[in-house]
């Protein structure tokens, strides 16, 4: 099978050829691997291939000018939303990380003058050249939405989850502003794709380790009316839907299913409720699987030995049937020993097939 062919058959609940394979890293394990694999610095397609990826992105990049100031007196740097974001270190590696919240006080006119980018101001011209070179893999658009983190990363997260609780209107208007800036930025691209994109894919994050963000009522009230319209987008085009969910997030599959989402992502199988045993029992046949290796587990801290057969006891559990992609639970960490990251691909390249 094509990689395509691969993702395709395993979005549909139906066995492959093996299981199809995915990555995302932080920089430094990133980079470890390209130097254990000789690659160069900016060879991704490379390291790509030598894992044995099935997916491939493809989108267009913002081409307008810059929105909002950055302030390197204190090493802050401002994106084309107005999210602040500082770096900051730990002892294998860091992060950007967010600060200041511009927006935590600001009222309906604030937010509706407040500059975000222009769908306009995006350059489509090559998306059907992208997709065309990458024909043979599963190719993926991000439309994230992702209404409690990005609305947070500018008011806050606890004044976001107040807007959703109080129905604030200038936290609501935020997130409206935000999907419908990504919703029309995803439309223009597929159409620019002419069919080459198979997969939207959405994104947010709906539970602590233990238990929902958020309660049932207020994700039907404001996240579900919103992400219906990006999954209807989808179908619109004739792709695959995909939503990443951190953390203890299947309380909300039986709706993603109501609502027309082929897969779920991330899959954190130490979260309440997320274990591959717990989720292949419940909504297998019913929904695809992309996830579910722990980038907190043996990956992580364990051996080699360890790492294998974690992953050989995942695949075990998730692949009968087919429905699963084999991937981490969210960026490989800079704590991942290259051993461990290289063994666990090897697993799944040749304990993943059918």
């Amino acid at each position: 099978m094509t990689s395509k062919e691969r993702v395709l058959t395993t979005f549909a609940n139906q066995e492959a050829d093996r299981v199809p394979i995915n990555y995302a890293a932080n920089g430094a394990i990133d980079k470890r691997l390209k130097e254990h694999f000789g690659l160069k610095a900016d060879d991704h397609d490379g390291l790509l291939q030598a894992l044995g990826v099935d997916f491939r992105w493809a989108g267009a990049g913002y081409k307008g000018p810059k929105l909002h100031e950055d302030i390197p007196e204190r090493g802050v740097t401002v994106d084309n939303w107005g999210v602040h974001t500082q770096w900051i270190e730990h002892d294998t590696g860091g992060y950007q990380d967010f600060c200041d919240f511009p927006l935590t006080t600001a009222d309906e006119e604030t937010i509706a003058n407040w500059p975000m980018p222009d769908p306009d101001q995006y350059d489509y011209s090559h998306v059907f050249d992208h997709c065309r070179q990458r024909k043979d893999y599963a190719v993926f658009l991000h439309c994230f939405g992702d209404l409690i983190n990005g609305n947070g990363m500018l008011r806050g997260m606890e004044q976001t989850l107040v807007d959703l609780i109080t129905d604030d209107p200038a936290g609501l208007l935020l997130a409206k502003r935000r999907f419908a800036i990504q919703a029309e930025v995803a439309r223009r691209t597929l159409e620019a794709a002419k069919g080459g994109i198979d997969i939207l894919w959405l994104g947010e994050d709906l539970g602590t380790q233990h238990s929902p963000i958020i309660s049932m009522d207020i994700f039907k009230k404001h996240i579900r009316p919103l992400y219906q319209t990006l999954v209807d987008l989808g179908k619109e085009f004739g792709t695959q839907v995909m939503i990443h969910t951190c953390g203890s997030s299947s309380w909300a599959y039986e709706d993603f299913i109501e609502m027309g989402m082929d897969a779920v992502d991330t899959l954190q199988p130490e979260a309440t409720n997320m274990s591959p045993e717990y989720l292949k029992k419940t909504f297998g046949g019913r929904l695809a699987f992309h996830g579910c290796i722990s980038t907190a587990g043996p990956v992580a801290t364990g051996t080699v030995e360890e790492t294998i057969e974690y992953c050989r006891n995942t695949l075990d559990i998730m692949m009968p049937g087919g429905g699963y992609c084999f991937s981490p639970t969210h960026c490989l960490q800079d704590n991942s020993p290259t051993e461990n990251v290289v063994a666990m691909y090897e697993t799944a390249r040749t304990h993943g097939k059918y």
